[in-house]
C-alpha cells in the first residue's frame, strides 16, 4: 500500500505541509494560515466560500480562519460589489511581505525534496502529477469551486 500513488501523493503533501509549518512558526503563523496567504496570492479577492471548500473545512472555521489573520493584519476583508452578504478576502501588504521573505526558503525545501532528480525527471514528473489532477478534476460530479 505504501507505494500506491494515491497514497504516496497524500503523504507527500503531508510532508510538504509539516515542512511548511516549520517556516511559518517563528514567523508567529500556522502553516494553515501560510497556505493561506500562498492561495491569497494565487486567488486574490477569494471569497470564505472558497476558502472552506479548498481548505475543506466549514466555511464559519474558514471565516475564524480570516478573523485571526485580519487581527495579525495578514488580510483585509472587503465587500463583494456583486453580493452584499459576501466579502473577498485579500492578502495585505504585510501578508505579501511576510510571504515574499519565506518563499525562498519555501523553494529551498522544494528543491531538497526533488533531490536526485534532474531537471527532465523534475518536469516530467510535474507533468504526470498534472495530468493525475486534471483526471481527478475531469472526474468529479461538481465542479471545485476556486475562486467563489
Amino acid at each position: 500500500m505504501d507505494q500506491n500513488v494515491a497514497y504516496l501523493t497524500a503523504d507527500i503533501g503531508r510532508l510538504f505541509r509539516k515542512r511548511l509549518d516549520c517556516l511559518a512558526r517563528p514567523n508567529g503563523l500556522t502553516g494553515t494560515q501560510m497556505r493561506v496567504l500562498i492561495y491569497l496570492n494565487r486567488f486574490p479577492g477569494s471569497n470564505q466560500v472558497a476558502l472552506a471548500g479548498y481548505f475543506e473545512v466549514e466555511p464559519i472555521t474558514a471565516g475564524r480562519m480570516v478573523d485571526r489573520m485580519v487581527s495579525a493584519g495578514l488580510v483585509e476583508r472587503r465587500a463583494d460589489p456583486n453580493d452584499r452578504r459576501a466579502w473577498l478576502v485579500y492578502a495585505t501588504d504585510k501578508g505579501r511581505e511576510l510571504l515574499k521573505e519565506l518563499r525562498g526558503e519555501f523553494d529551498a525545501n522544494v528543491k531538497s525534496a526533488l533531490c536526485g532528480l534532474d531537471e527532465s525527471e523534475r518536469r516530467t514528473l510535474e507533468n504526470l502529477l498534472g495530468q493525475v489532477r486534471q483526471n481527478l478534476l475531469d472526474q468529479m460530479e461538481e465542479p471545485e469551486v476556486v475562486n467563489g
